[in-house]
């Protein structure tokens, strides 16, 4: 592999070829975030001389989860792909770019990518989302970023310790900023263009996506925006966050006025101690929190944030969403009628016979199973709607809406069109994740959605020869996307089914 040398507003970097595209990884933006700089606003990385090594993933957050365990079981080899598992340092404000080609002047659309796997866990380095092949088939460049997760990230102190931990509740999101500032001073060297970023996300990575459009300090820093199985329409009430906050306070034996001690405490302690209140029923309020100032109100309830109007949105998500969280389920496929009741009555309660009739007038060869796995996968098709709606309501840039419908045949379909399904096919690396399955049309999917996102990050609208004409969506024209083989776009698909959840 021939090393390339390239220059940063630090210091100098040293990546390297991969896959017809240069790439260079674990590229420090911010300085170290452990000890006395825990829970403090992320400033950025100091400078260096000589050359820094870019040719291999940085640090993780530290966390807890397949990510990071060791005897990570083969399941989850055989369906996500090989991600190797990365140390784990709260000096973890890294980022990695892939492009196909350095100052050159190219101007390229600059697509920043916010990982999912809840605001606890999850790291830009996952193989689903490496992005060479993304940013060879569409001239552009692909930056996945790490940053502060968990109580590192979203433990909110300010109402506890003073203005000295203002912003704590929201310093993970604050580190995606000071990552888009590095954007727009360094992005040019790379091929890219800093007046045309897109950021993406999907599950919590869209939910980051969508607190971004609500934060004032974000507002210029990108330019589009695209929320995968992700809608995030309210962030933590500050009172609710604080509550916690005294709860891991009291548990670790820390009072108000010690709370320098707090900065001292392993990083495994706090996240152990995070885990005892949860087994312990306390709900840990550990992501963005409304603080008033970094995030001044929920991003779209009851509407949505003014910083959000002139950004062009497309949104959507996956037709199974549910599926994936259910395929350990120990009566996968076999459930019975009986027990499909018996799960649905404490969501659905007086509701569920009618809801569960239009389901099975809609999709009359669905099993049980079928059924379970469709209403409960409805609640996220419901919020990207709503969002959709309310983003539309709020200014003049477009919102185009999505459900991904590719089924794949990955163990005998268990899967579907599940949650996550999407993301390998939008970075084109179906063949690098095994959950995308077999069918002799999957590279056929990726071209379209690889080559539908890429478009709307360059243009601002998704149209392109791989999909028929998608029309902006609004309350009163709620034109859709189906991605499938073939694709094509309804007004208002599955609308009854929508309709029963009137009144929940």
């Amino acid at each position: 592999m021939a090393e390339v040398i390239m220059e940063t507003n630090a210091g100098d970097i040293c990546g390297m070829e991969e896959r017809g595209v240069l790439s260079f990884k674990g590229v420090p933006y911010g300085a170290p975030t452990g000890g006395k700089r825990r829970f403090l606003l992320p400033q950025p990385v100091e400078p260096w001389t000589g050359v820094r090594y870019a040719g291999d993933f940085g640090p993780v957050c530290p966390q807890t989860g397949a990510l990071v365990d060791e005897s990570r079981p083969y399941s989850v080899v055989r369906s996500d792909g090989h991600t190797r598992i990365w140390p784990q340092s709260e000096n973890c404000l890294v980022l990695n770019v892939w492009t196909p080609g350095t100052k050159d002047g190219g101007k390229r659309p600059v697509l920043v990518w916010l990982h999912g796997r809840g605001h606890t866990g999850g790291a830009g380095s996952e193989t689903m989302y490496h992005g060479a092949n993304l940013a060879r088939r569409g001239n552009v460049v692909v930056i996945t970023i790490n940053h502060r997760l968990n109580v590192f990230g979203y433990l909110h102190l300010a109402d506890i310790a003073g203005e000295t931990y203002a912003g704590s509740g929201i310093v993970g999101e604050l580190d995606i900023v000071l990552a888009l500032e590095w954007v727009r001073a360094n992005v040019e060297n790379f091929g890219g263009d800093a007046n045309n970023v897109t950021i993406f996300g999907e599950s919590v990575g869209g939910g980051k996506v969508s607190t971004l459009l609500a934060m004032p300090s974000a507002k210029g820093l990108f330019h589009r925006a695209v929320v995968q199985s992700g809608p995030g329409l309210r962030g933590v009430p500050a009172k609710d966050a604080s509550e916690f906050a005294e709860q891991l306070l009291a548990k670790l034996g820390i009072r108000a006025n010690e709370i320098d001690k707090l900065q001292q405490v392993p990083a495994q302690q706090l996240l152990d101690t995070v885990g005892a209140l949860s087994s312990e029923g306390v709900a840990a309020r550990l992501s963005p929190v409304v603080d008033g100032n970094y995030l001044p109100a929920n991003p779209f309830d009851p509407v949505a944030a003014p910083t959000a109007a002139e950004v062009p949105l497309m949104i959507g998500c996956n037709r199974d969403e549910n599926a994936l969280f259910s395929a350990r389920d120990p009566r996968r496929r076999r459930l019975t009628e009986e027990e499909l009741r018996e799960r649905l009555k404490p969501t659905l309660g007086e509701h569920m016979d009618r809801i569960i009739g239009v389901y099975k007038k809609t999709r009359p060869e669905a099993t049980p199973w079928d059924l379970y796995i469709g209403i409960q996968s409805e609640r996220t098709r419901r919020s990207s709607i709503l969002l959709g709606e309310r983003k539309a309501a709020s200014g003049p840039a477009p919102v185009f809406q999505y459900l991904f419908m590719y089924q794949s045949d990955f163990l005998g379909g268990l899967f579907k069109a599940s949650h996550a399904m999407e993301i390998p096919f939008v970075f084109d690396n179906t063949d690098d994740v095994g959950m995308t399955g077999e069918r002799p049309d999957k590279h056929e999917m990726a071209e379209t959605m690889s080559e539908t996102w890429v478009a709307f990050a360059r243009n601002g609208d998704p149209n392109n020869p791989t999909i028929p004409k998608w029309e902006p969506f609004s309350a009163d024209h709620r034109a859709t996307m189906l991605f499938d083989v073939p694709n094509h776009q309804e007004i208002d698909p599955f609308r009854e089914e929508l309709d029963a959840w009137e009144g929940m």
